[in-house]
């Protein structure tokens, strides 16, 4: 016996063939972009008189639950800096940006990680606060892999670059080495450059970084700040006893750059904490003090003190500078000894102050037995 299958069932099988070849084709997602600021910084010439403004400095924000919900503790701190945004909005020293010193989620790779976590609490600071939001990449945005072809790399590469595309100047931009995380901008009497760590030995991101700095119209920009991902000096469990390679790269190759360009501040992450490190050194032009702030309190898992970093051989190899190193500020030994927190640093002319802030519990932490320090010496 002979059974005919009716055209309208071979037409449906067809169809629903069609359909399912057609969605396994179909483009993976994308990651979400940051929305634009609704109040950017104006082109970099138009600043240029502008000498008194704040600006927040935070970073390690990935969260325990990435990929599946917004990032709690995260979410505090963004509390906390929109509310310091507002109160400083009419004063003399209004916030005009923030950055965020690496690590925004648990993978870079992961386009969820992104979406579902980590940018709509940033478009929270370019809409509500209204501020510019910029990011040096962390190794877990981008991967540690030196290899810029490393497949790993190129994945977190897009989905970081998707993320900030409206945020970081674009590829031809002469404040961005196109394509890479790596770019600078300038506002008032302030020079950011911000750097891709993961990659410290790469000569390409070197000589654009020594070129950027050695370009710079230092009557205007009195105020020099680096941004990167990994702590020069640490002294918790990425540093301590330990060096990790783009820490020992950044001694050996980029702070000799930052002292020759006097550099005042270096803003760091990667150690889940706070610390700051002041060191001075000598050059034809006199004494010089540079900081070196480690602020990875912004909402991933606490980390804490895990003993003075080995600093005998840098010492030595900046002996002729007469370098000299001083521990300001030192992470607890317990986890409740280093709240999330934000740093919120005053601009005024050639002088700057920092704030630290602690959020939730962490609110009224003063690791300096005050939450203030002044980043320069006596005159």
């Amino acid at each position: 016996m002979k059974f005919r299958i009716p055209c309208s069932l071979i037409a449906v099988v067809l169809l629903a063939g069609l359909v399912t070849s057609h969605a396994s084709q179909a483009p993976p997602p994308a990651v979400r972009t940051i929305a634009a600021p609704r109040k950017p910084l104006p082109l970099e010439d138009a600043s240029a008189g502008v000498t008194k403004f704040s600006y927040i400095v935070y970073g390690d924000t990935r969260g325990r639950a990435d990929g599946v919900e917004l990032q709690y503790e995260h979410g505090l701190v963004v509390d906390g800096m929109l509310a310091a945004i507002k109160q400083l909005e009419s004063t003399d020293y209004p916030v005009r940006w923030v950055m965020n010193t690496g690590d925004a989620v648990f993978d870079g790779g992961d386009v969820r990680r992104w979406n579902n976590s980590f940018v709509g609490l940033v478009n929270r600071i370019t809409t509500e606060g209204g501020l510019p939001y910029f990011l040096a990449p962390g190794n877990h945005d981008v991967t540690v892999a030196e290899n810029l072809d490393n497949p790993q790399r190129q994945q977190g590469l897009r989905n970081y670059l998707q993320a900030m595309s409206q945020l970081i100047p674009p590829d031809n931009a002469r404040r961005r080495l196109a394509g890479y995380p790596t770019y600078a901008f300038g506002y008032g009497n302030t020079f950011v450059l911000a750097l891709d760590s993961n990659i410290a030995n790469d000569a390409t991101q070197f000589e654009w970084a020594r070129k950027q700095l050695e370009g710079l119209n230092r009557n205007r920009y009195v105020n020099v700040i680096a941004a990167f991902h990994h702590p020069v000096f640490s002294s918790g469990p990425h540093g301590g006893p330990n060096l990790e390679p783009p820490s020992a790269t950044m001694r050996t190759r980029y702070m000799p750059l930052f002292q020759a360009h006097h550099v005042r501040v270096i803003f760091a992450g990667h150690d889940h904490l706070f610390e700051h490190w002041v060191e001075r050194y000598t050059d034809s032009s006199g004494r010089h003090r540079m900081d070196l702030v480690t602020t990875g309190g912004g909402g991933a898992p606490i980390y804490t003190y895990q003993g003075e970093p080995d600093v005998a051989q840098y010492l030595r190899e900046n002996q002729a500078s007469g370098v000299a190193l001083e521990h300001l500020a030192k992470p607890g030994l317990a986890a409740g000894d280093n709240p999330y927190h934000f740093v919120l640093v005053r601009v005024d002319g050639d002088r700057m102050d920092l704030q630290v802030i602690g959020v939730d519990w962490g609110s009224g932490w003063q690791p300096y037995r005050s939450n203030r320090s002044d980043l320069n010496d006596a005159r």
